[in-house]
């Protein structure tokens, strides 16, 4: 790391989330131009997701906070157990609370689709010259699958036209 200064430390882990958060956010508005017919203003986006994305991975980078490969599987799992088990429980338990079925049912997919993702790191962990197969993402829900397509979700019941496949 090319500084041990706890407040640009924590400049730089409020730079990463930001700019990662930036990202994601200007994709899902990228999506919304297209599908409101306005190409220009999703390329825009598309770009600025981009842009943002570099701004990321050098904060990153000045963190020191890609390792080998074995130990950002570590890291990994840990984040994703962290989510299926304390994080989206008690977002859950708030949404519950609230009444508010629209955020319980969205915590409920993350959440679940969490505890397939961390069991997916700790396969590629055990071995991770696996051979290679094909995986999938539910549109719906964040669902990831090997092999084939499903017929259906098994988190939230979406069709198999629902799954994307990640090269």
């Amino acid at each position: 790391m090319a500084t041990t200064d706890k407040q640009v430390i924590a400049d730089l882990k409020g730079a990463f989330a930001g700019e990662s958060q930036a990202n994601r956010k200007y994709l899902a508005y990228a999506k919304k131009a297209d599908e409101e017919g306005f190409p220009y203003a999703a390329r825009i986006f598309r770009a600025a997701a981009e842009a943002e994305t570099i701004h990321a991975h050098s904060h990153l980078r000045v963190l020191d906070g890609v390792k080998s490969t074995a130990e950002n599987l570590q890291d990994a799992i840990g984040g994703e157990t962290y989510e299926f088990t304390t994080m989206y429980p008690e977002m859950l338990e708030h949404a519950k609370a609230a009444g508010d079925k629209v955020a319980e049912r969205d915590f409920h997919l993350a959440n679940e689709a969490e505890k397939v993702h961390a069991a997916l790191y700790k396969k590629v962990a055990a071995d991770p010259k696996q051979a290679l197969q094909k995986v999938y993402v539910c549109k719906v829900c964040g669902h990831v699958h090997e092999g084939s397509i499903p017929d259906q979700c098994p988190i939230c019941g979406g069709k198999a036209q629902v799954y994307f496949e990640v090269v």
